[in-house]
């Protein structure tokens, strides 16, 4: 067995220093209303949401303005962005310590399990298992892998905002990253050589975002 067969993207993580800002552009690029998620215990951060449909949803995560600073680094290098960044991706799996398990027998370690948490805007808490983040191991190609547990996936309770078109991943070791993805049951996603990152197109009606380590191209229109 090589990775996990039932692992599929759970999200992708658009990293930002002022939250209501990069809601704001998103807003402004596709049309839609990011959706408050919430603010994550002890990591000093609070997210929104654009629900992708079956291909889950777009986090934006940045400092939790109304919490206090953490006694640690904030996640995804928040701390040190002067602007918006896509930083990486999660994938969703049902039994993690097994999918972690199959990963590292197929040459991948993607570390030890954490659990988290973060409490909704109407005060329900929400919990899961996670890797660590991958933002700084292959420049942020990798996903972490995610396990929602007895936890309803915000991708299945959030409305279907916008359409991700495309993902693709570059490195310039793409075979190095390749064979990560295998060990992890994630062998389809395209990889390109290239700078290390990663970018997504989002569309919503006639309305366009690129997304990659800046944001390119927002609110431009579809052909």
């Amino acid at each position: 067995m090589s990775g996990s067969p039932s692992a599929e993207l759970d999200h992708l993580v658009l990293a930002t220093p002022d939250l209501a800002r990069a809601v704001a552009l998103v807003r402004g690029a596709l049309g839609v209303q990011p959706v408050p998620g919430g603010r994550h215990e002890g990591l000093g951060t609070a997210n929104a949401l654009v629900g992708l449909g079956t291909a889950g949803y777009l986090e934006i995560i940045g400092p939790d303005p109304d919490g206090p600073r953490p006694d640690r680094p904030r996640p995804f290098g928040i701390d040190t962005l002067t602007a918006p960044r896509l930083v990486t991706w999660a994938a969703r799996v049902r039994d993690l310590d097994t999918a972690v398990a199959a990963a590292r027998s197929a040459g991948w370690d993607p570390g030890t399990p954490v659990d988290r948490a973060r409490t909704t805007p109407d005060g329900r808490r929400l919990t899961w298992r996670m890797t660590p983040t991958q933002a700084e191991r292959l420049g942020g190609t990798l996903p972490f892998l995610l396990d929602w547990g007895t936890t309803t996936p915000p991708a299945a309770t959030l409305p279907p905002a916008a359409t991700l078109v495309e993902l693709r991943l570059r490195h310039p070791d793409p075979a190095r990253v390749r064979g990560a993805l295998a060990a992890l049951g994630l062998g389809e996603v395209p990889v390109d050589a290239g700078p290390a990152g990663l970018t997504a197109v989002l569309s919503a009606g006639d309305h366009r975002l690129v997304l990659n380590p800046g944001i390119a191209h927002p609110n431009r229109r579809t052909t």
